[in-house]
């Protein structure tokens, strides 16, 4: 007997890490300054500042950008909850980030 195949698995999290690992490809096409800097992806900062908690933290020093998943997709407000408007979100974190870090 053969099964059916299954539907690809969808994630939150899977979704997440393809928007930040494209956004992040767009930008090193488009900037030489970030084709070596490491964009990676973490739950959730160990510290928070005066500002409150980052969504995002930049180190030019080691060349790295880590954007925090858990932040970003919880304590942003939406106007439209829907996959556009989330990925949108993750994207403009990941252009921020990097406005930063340039």
């Amino acid at each position: 007997m053969v099964r059916p195949p299954l539907p690809p698995i969808d994630t939150r999290i899977e979704r997440f890490d393809l928007a930040v690992g494209a956004a992040a490809e767009f930008l090193r096409s488009a900037w030489d300054d970030l084709r070596d800097v490491s964009f990676e992806i973490g739950d959730m900062p160990g510290e928070t500042g005066d500002r409150g908690i980052p969504r995002w933290t930049v180190d030019t020093t080691r060349k790295r950008i880590i954007v925090w998943r858990l932040p970003i997709e919880r304590l942003s407000h939406l106007h439209r909850d829907d996959d556009l408007h989330r990925r949108m979100m993750i994207e403009s974190c990941v252009f921020r980030a990097a406005a930063e870090y340039l």
